[in-house]
């Protein structure tokens, strides 16, 4: 299964290709020590994810028309969910980001492992990036940038 990204792909492969789940739970812990602080100001109920048992934000910002992510959680495991997700998605278009089908979590093999309520997180900060791309996507372009074919 391809999701549309490079990375994402990778990740998926590195965690499908895995039999023993104590590997994967490892490869997701070390993502998350790789994961840059959150800075203050993110850490707002507009980029809290909903439906997360754990405190998890997450904030996309559009740079030369490709998203960039930062994020945080308060849980070692759902920092590392998060991380492998901003890693998956990160340098995407908002179109790109919208048309990856949340079907490749299962090719992770990562549910066998998870308890369903950090399942559940891992879906919903999935899902929030997406929210976040579709409303990227909907912004009117900044008009300082327009192009004669804009116009």
């Amino acid at each position: 299964m391809t999701t549309g990204s490079a990375a994402l792909d990778r990740i998926v492969e590195r965690l499908g290709s895995t039999t023993d789940p104590k590997r994967r739970y490892e490869y997701v812990l070390w993502l998350a020590k790789k994961l840059e602080p959150l800075p203050e100001a993110f850490r707002q109920e507009a980029y809290k994810v909903r439906g997360c048992v754990s405190q998890v934000h997450v904030v996309g910002q559009l740079q030369d028309g490709r998203l960039h992510w930062q994020g945080d959680s308060d849980a070692a495991i759902t920092k590392g969910l998060l991380a492998l997700l901003m890693e998956g998605l990160e340098g995407l278009s908002p179109a790109e980001v919208v048309a990856i089908d949340p079907a490749f979590i299962a090719s992770t093999g990562l549910q066998g492992s998870l308890t369903p309520s950090r399942a559940n997180g891992f879906l919903n900060i999935f899902k929030m990036m997406q929210a976040q791309a579709r409303s990227l996507l909907s912004e009117p372009s900044d008009p300082s940038t327009a192009t004669d074919a804009d116009i």
